[in-house]
């Protein structure tokens, strides 16, 4: 038989006996479960892909909350630097956008296709863009 290791003191009694072997199973059972769970793969590389998963929601939560302060800030600046001039004629050609929209969506109604249709927030917001271009354009060569 083996002898019992020499940091450990030998059993007085037999409930002292059983209580040491009743430990023993326990630790040898935390062993085998722990190497088990180790030796699985698949639970593992789950594990991983969902703490990933957590910290790119994370990122992305963060990068978006620094685009749109970024965002606000530059809006802010630009809002300092145009001119009022340039803010007038700006206000001006939106006023002039809105009323032709207004018109281009009463002629699309009755004469465009649906497909046409079904896109006209995006042409109506390219026109706007557009005219806007153009006119801070004009401004800037005079």
């Amino acid at each position: 038989m083996t002898q019992p290791p020499h940091d450990e003191p030998t059993a007085d009694s037999p409930e002292e006996l059983r209580r040491q072997v009743e430990q023993t199973r326990h630790e040898l059972g935390e062993t085998v479960e722990a190497l088990a769970a180790k030796t699985d793969v698949k639970a593992r590389a789950q594990e991983k892909a969902t703490a990933l998963k957590e910290q790119a929601g994370t990122t992305a939560a963060q990068l978006s909350e620094q685009a749109r302060t970024k965002a606000a800030g530059a809006a802010h600046l630009l809002e300092e630097k145009v001119p009022a001039p340039v803010k007038d004629t700006a206000a001006a050609a939106a006023v002039q956008v809105r009323a032709k929209a207004g018109q281009a969506e009463q002629l699309w109604q009755d004469k465009a296709p649906r497909q046409v249709r079904d896109h006209r927030g995006a042409l109506v917001g390219a026109a706007a863009a557009l005219t806007l271009a153009y006119l801070l354009l004009r401004r800037g060569r005079k």
